[in-house]
């Protein structure tokens, strides 16, 4: 049986997959909120500072950790009632960690996680582009820096990175016309996804040999299909499928995280990914054919902090009484939570996350 990935969120950080402990309940609530909530609320600026430095990090989780708990009593979002060394990794430099690597830079700001500069390759440095050697890549050499940092600060490396995925990252590096060349392009699309995805392999795999070293074991992968929505599934299977089989094959097991929308055209060609550990959905998809395809798989369903915030109590009720019927044993999701979101809708769902796992 495949070990089995769960949805992860960091105070102050972006989603991510994190290996399963056996615990999990019937239905896990997963909270989340974006930068602009602590900035408003403790002040903490998310600009650079707040990556480079490990130090200042542990002061906003400290800082973070105490408002939630003193917003949502007796709730666990975060970590906040854990007594686990704080997770001090996950989050650093948000979706721009390969983008850093081909030296990329990116724009920061004190609300909102960092965003690659839009500044798109042309064919010819498409055509050109390489691997880069992480191990004299400074970005990288500093963010194995960073890790000891965090060791020194806490006694755990715990964390994980955003390493995104093969048809998000090329949608940065190539923009719109990335849809254009898997049709007209091929060749060089693929070229660029071949590129992308061992430069993945690389930085992954010596990261967690950092992390080993102090203590840390992880062996699974975790891609984001953000944008796969944007090519038909046929596209998806004949050029894109490879490169995500390329990386579930070099790990134990894989996460796939596609976000709110409908995963159901892609789930059969997803069905082709070995030892898929976790897959996520928006709650319009098939999701009694998503718990069939994938029975094994720590499934997830991301409910929109949009409904969160405007729909009534009755019409939550309905929807998580929806998920419960077709899609658990799984996670909820509620990320990127903002803070005109009321409190009191947010510990409503996670009561009825409770209520239904105790039935």
């Amino acid at each position: 049986m495949i070990r089995t990935l769960r949805y992860y969120i960091v105070l102050g950080a972006p989603p991510i997959r994190t290996p399963s402990d056996g615990s999990e309940p019937f239905m896990r609530p997963e909270v989340g909120f974006n930068p602009s909530y602590f900035n408003r609320y403790c002040e903490i600026d998310f600009s650079e500072k707040w990556h480079t430095d490990a130090e200042y990090r542990l002061t906003c989780h400290e800082k973070m950790r105490k408002e939630v708990r003193k917003r949502f009593p007796g709730y666990n979002i975060g970590e906040a009632l854990s007594d686990a060394p704080p997770d001090l990794i996950t989050g650093v430099f948000g979706i721009g960690i390969v983008d850093s690597f081909f030296g990329r830079s990116l724009s920061y700001y004190p609300d909102k996680w960092p965003v690659p500069h839009s500044v798109y390759l042309s064919d010819e440095e498409i055509d050109e582009l390489t691997v880069p050697d992480l191990m004299n890549n400074r970005f990288f050499t500093n963010l194995l820096d960073e890790v000891d940092k965090v060791y020194k600060l806490t006694g755990s490396a715990r964390g994980f990175l955003n390493w995104q995925g093969n048809l998000n990252t090329a949608f940065r590096f190539r923009g719109e016309r990335i849809f254009t060349d898997l049709i007209e392009s091929p060749e060089r699309a693929k070229k660029l996804l071949e590129t992308i995805s061992d430069t993945y392999l690389q930085g992954v795999k010596m990261f967690y040999q950092k992390q080993s070293e102090l203590g840390t074991v992880y062996n699974f992968s975790t891609i984001a299909n953000c944008t796969v929505n944007m090519v038909g599934p046929a596209t998806y299977r004949d050029v894109l499928l490879p490169f995500d089989i390329k990386i579930a094959n070099a790990f134990y097991c894989i996460g796939v995280h596609n976000c709110a929308w409908t995963v159901t055209p892609y789930l059969e060609p997803y069905s082709e990914i070995p030892n898929v550990a976790y897959i996520d959905m928006g709650i319009e998809s098939d999701l009694e054919k998503a718990k069939k395809i994938f029975p094994e798989a720590r499934r997830n369903c991301l409910y929109k902090s949009i409904d969160l915030k405007n729909k009534s109590y009755e019409e939550i009720r309905k929807d998580f009484e929806y998920i419960a019927q077709n899609l658990a044993p799984c996670d909820v999701g509620m990320p990127d939570i903002e803070y005109d979101v009321p409190e009191e809708k947010i510990m409503f769902a996670m009561d009825l996350c409770h209520e239904f796992s105790n039935r």
